[in-house]
């Protein structure tokens, strides 16, 4: 499988890592995919250039075609994993523009996007109708209120969550106290020592 791969000017990777044209690197391809057990890859020099400055941020990259086999693992298509790569040739890095890479990621938020608004700007932006800086700040006023939103909904879940928490936890203290009570109207001196001690032990024990 045909794959491309970032080094440094160096040929190197994470850690130093040393790479050669034309020799194979294998790995255990087990475990998460940004651990020791994967080579990684991308699927085409466009995705490389794109999503270099979020994953190893390579200052002045050079860009390797690879053979890769074995074992694979895929991140979203984000980047791939391979446990046995070879570099075959070295290839020219495509040079990505500010506005492709606006475009790119507007393309990328579109698809968890559900604002209107900011939809609607996001289109005219694609297709050149309206890159307006007013537009632009518009769309960010919108995104922003829409996340303030859902933001604020969030916390009152939550809140709303730590508050039934907490009334379980007094419900308990309650019934501790009602036992209490209890056992001392009926024997104020020995089952009280006996229940407070009993009631000690198992906080200790949760501990």
């Amino acid at each position: 499988m045909i794959r491309y791969k970032l080094t440094d000017q160096a040929m190197q990777t994470y850690n130093g890592f040393q790479w050669e044209l034309g020799k194979t690197y294998t790995t255990s391809g087990e475990g998460k995919l940004c651990t020791k057990g994967w080579l990684h890859v991308y699927d085409s020099p466009e995705l490389a250039a794109f999503l270099n400055p979020i994953h190893a941020d390579i200052k002045d990259p050079r860009l390797f075609e690879c053979e890769c086999s074995g074992k694979t693992k895929d991140d979203n298509g984000l980047k791939r994993g391979y446990s046995s790569v070879t570099l075959t040739k070295e290839l020219p890095l495509p040079v990505i523009t500010i506005t492709q890479r606006v475009a790119f990621g507007i393309m990328c938020a579109k698809v968890v996007c559900t604002n209107e608004k900011w939809l609607k700007w996001a289109d005219d932006w694609l297709s050149g109708k309206d890159r307006s800086a007013a537009a632009a700040r518009a769309a960010y006023a919108a995104a922003r209120a829409a996340y303030a939103a859902a933001a604020k909904a969030a916390y009152a879940a939550a809140a709303k969550a730590a508050r039934a928490a907490a009334a379980v936890e007094w419900a308990e203290e309650a019934a501790w106290a009602a036992a209490w009570a209890a056992a001392a109207a009926k024997r104020p001196k020995l089952i009280w020592w006996r229940l407070l001690k009993k009631r000690v032990c198992l906080e200790g024990a949760e501990q």
